[in-house]
């Protein structure tokens, strides 16, 4: 059914044809005649399909505009939920005048709330705990309420607020319509119906959709102590636009932030114990792309307003298969294509065959990207944007330069390779193959230590080797140094190629660095004291 079969207001067809609404999803196409008749609902609500536009546009139908009392409450189990149900509906009623919608949630000051509801509030969006509060501050009065909805109702009643719940609705005194929508329907939400609503109308969307056919589901097999190493290359390889990365605790969101924040991505965290400015500040930056990766906990699976996400990673498997079906279809929205990559290790397996069995859909096993795979893609991708580069480049500025070099006696070559040696930065090996989980290996330790380590030249150089001298620098990550960084000053600042440079460690506050004994002096004679990213470099013999 299309959406201009509804006969809906000028101001509501205006609304819908500018946010792309043009056929109906399933649970829109029938709930939205049984609420218009006035009827109590139970749906059936899984991510993605529609359902806020489902209640919200016969609230908006019934509405008494010429008063400014409270006519509907949408309660909802969290904040970011409340707030995205209010933002859907102010962009249904942007071309319907003196219509006001406001969210109540924990997290901020309630006189910013009170101050906003006193202004008059037809439709009250929150949580249950802050709802209360207003309702017994009387800054939400129930007087003239017509519809409730229960968003999300499994939800809050598994974070334990059936009894506030019960406490709103006890405080109606008559009858109202009632709407209930939930992904799964427990005895507890069957009781909640009994007791409160009047012969419901239950739409159930059917159990294909229960994931999407538009998301690609996928995961490798990694021990657990190389999830980090096997989440960067595919971060590397795939260079998704926009990524939401999922744990199950909020200790490992903030583990695996900093790393990836460490090594240079463009990413930031959501979870329960970040206050709520925090969590809007970065679902904001997220949704505007100045963050292309988001690492949260559930809170950020359901109910979000987060578009346009490319690709879905369970860093960790979820507990509940219900949460899988939730994280995944933050991806492959409104008929896109998405992809969903799952980090499995031994103990996950039982899990990922429940999931499976769950969902009635096979997930395909992948390899992790290799070295040299991550490496193609980093070349390719610098190769692209230099031929953009050199298109446009200003031949009139910087040939005098490149003439002044040539004078000093470096070759271009020798100046290509520092230039790219202070853009490029290369993933080194580990140890073992991580694609490889026969059996373990020994003296591996993963990414944790927070230690970057790298290596130049054309052949493999063993640290220590008696052809080179190791020395100290002290400037590391938390100067913002990469490994490019150095190989380019080096390059840079004395001439020496890349291919006389062994390894490079980079710890958080200084580093490592292994040079050809001919070359050793002159690197420690003209690099001490100059300046990589306007630090200056301390270098000496390492003991």
């Amino acid at each position: 059914m299309k959406f201009n079969e509804l006969e809906l207001s000028g101001p509501l067809v205006k609304a819908t044809v500018e946010m792309g609404f043009e056929e109906m999803t399933e649970i829109q196409e029938r709930v939205i005649p049984t609420l218009r008749d006035g009827r109590d609902c139970i749906g059936q609500s899984q991510t993605g399909t529609g359902k806020t536009a489902a209640f919200s546009i016969p609230i908006l139908e019934q509405l008494d505009k010429g008063s400014k009392k409270t006519q509907a409450v949408i309660i909802c189990p969290t904040r970011e939920l409340s707030v995205q149900v209010c933002d859907e509906i102010k962009r249904l009623t942007k071309y319907m005048n003196g219509v006001k919608v406001v969210p109540v949630y924990g997290g901020e000051p309630i006189f910013k709330q009170i101050n906003q509801l006193k202004r008059g509030a037809q439709i009250v969006v929150g949580t249950p705990g802050r709802l209360i509060d207003h309702i017994k501050r009387k800054t939400v009065r129930l007087g003239d309420i017509k519809t409730v909805v229960l968003d999300e109702a499994d939800e809050m009643l598994k974070m334990g607020f059936r009894e506030d719940i019960e406490f709103v609705l006890d405080e109606i005194d008559r009858k109202v319509q009632i709407m209930l929508f939930s992904a799964t329907f427990p005895k507890s939400i069957m009781d909640i119906a009994k007791h409160y609503q009047e012969d419901p109308e239950v739409v159930k969307v059917k159990a294909k959709r229960i994931t999407s056919d538009t998301v690609l589901q996928q995961y490798s097999s990694v021990k657990r102590k190389d999830k980090y190493d096997a989440i960067q290359r595919f971060l590397n390889t795939l260079a998704p636009k926009r990524c939401i990365v999922f744990c199950n605790t909020k200790s490992k969101v903030d583990e695996l932030t900093e790393l990836l924040q460490t090594d240079g991505y463009r990413v930031d965290k959501i979870h329960g114990d970040l206050k709520q400015t925090l969590r809007m500040n970065v679902l904001r930056r997220f949704n505007e792309g100045q963050l292309n990766i988001m690492v949260g906990t559930d809170v950020a699976a359901r109910g979000l307003d987060i578009q346009n996400v490319d690709l879905v990673f369970n860093y960790d498997l979820p507990d509940k298969e219900d949460y899988y079906v939730h994280r995944i279809g933050r991806s492959g929205r409104a008929g896109k294509a998405g992809r969903a990559i799952s980090l499995v290790s031994r103990r996950d397996y039982h899990m990922l065959r429940m999931i499976e069995k769950y969902t009635s859909a096979k997930v395909e096993k992948i390899a992790i990207p290799t070295i040299n795979e991550v490496n193609d893609t980093i070349l390719d991708t610098f190769a692209q944007k230099l031929a953009k580069d050199i298109a446009k480049v200003d031949r009139e500025t910087y040939e005098p330069l490149l003439q002044k070099l040539y004078d000093e006696g470096y070759d271009s070559e020798t100046i290509a390779l520092a230039l790219m040696g202070r853009t490029i930065t290369l993933p080194s090996e580990k140890k073992h193959d991580i694609n490889d989980q026969s059996k373990p290996v020994k003296g591996s330790n993963g990414r944790n230590d927070k230690r970057s380590s790298g290596k130049r030249g054309g052949k493999k150089r063993d640290r220590g080797s008696k052809n080179q001298d190791r020395l100290f620098f002290n400037l590391g990550k938390n100067d913002g140094i990469k490994v490019g960084d150095l190989v380019g000053a080096i390059a840079g600042e004395t001439g020496v190629s890349p291919n006389h440079i062994g390894s490079i460690d980079l710890f958080d506050k200084y580093g490592f660095v292994d040079v050809d004994k001919e070359y050793s002096k002159k690197v420690l004679k003209k690099l001490n004291k100059k300046r990589i990213k306007g630090k200056k470099v301390a270098l000496e013999p390492a003991n």
